[in-house]
C-alpha cells in the first residue's frame, strides 16, 4: 500500500439525531444536512483545510456525522443490530475541533452549556502539542474537545493546569 487509507468522517451516536443536528448548528455555526430528518444528520462545518501557508487549500474541512443509536445506519439489515441505546459511560472516542480564529473556547462553552451539555474542564494547556484546550459532553454522552494552537511562544495563563 502506497496511499494512505483517509479518514473521510466521524459518527456521533445520539437517541434524538435532530436535536443533536440542531445543537452542533448553533453550538459551532456548521450545517445541519439530515439524510433523511431524524435517522441520520451530516454536519458540515464548511470552508477548506488551511494549508502551510495560512490559506484555504482545496480540502474541504471534515464532516461529522449523527446516527440513531437505535438503528445506525448504514447496515445490511434494515431493522438494526444490538446496541441500541447511547453508551455514556466508560471511555469512548472523543472528537477534537480546532477553534477558528473568530471564535473561542470560552464562546463555545457557553453556547454548548447554554444547551445542556455538561463540562468536562477548562483551562489546561497541554505542552506536548502545544494547545489550549477544554472539554465538554454533548447531551448525547459524547466527549468534544476544543482545541487552540500555542503558538510559537505560548504564555499559559497562572489559573492554567498543565502537562
Amino acid at each position: 500500500m502506497t496511499i494512505p487509507n483517509t479518514l473521510i468522517f466521524v459518527d456521533l451516536a445520539a437517541d434524538d439525531p435532530a436535536a443533536a443536528g440542531e445543537f452542533y448548528a448553533e453550538v459551532f455555526g456548521w450545517e445541519n444536512d439530515p439524510r433523511p430528518y431524524g435517522v441520520y444528520h451530516r454536519m458540515v462545518p464548511g470552508g477548506n483545510m488551511i494549508d502551510g501557508k495560512g490559506a484555504e487549500s482545496a480540502i474541504g474541512n471534515f464532516h461529522i456525522g449523527i446516527h440513531k443509536a437505535e438503528n445506525a445506519r448504514p447496515h445490511p439489515k434494515q431493522e438494526g443490530v444490538e446496541p441500541r441505546e447511547l453508551s455514556k459511560v466508560g471511555r469512548k472516542p472523543r472528537v477534537w475541533i480546532l477553534v477558528s480564529e473568530d471564535d473561542s473556547i470560552e464562546a463555545i462553552l457557553e453556547r454548548a452549556l447554554d444547551r445542556g451539555a455538561n463540562l468536562l474542564w477548562k483551562d489546561h494547556f497541554w505542552r506536548e502539542f502545544n494547545g489550549f484546550n477544554a472539554a465538554f459532553s454533548d447531551p448525547w454522552g459524547n466527549e468534544i474537545l476544543l482545541w487552540v494552537k500555542g503558538g510559537d511562544a505560548p504564555v499559559v495563563p497562572a489559573n492554567f493546569t498543565e502537562e
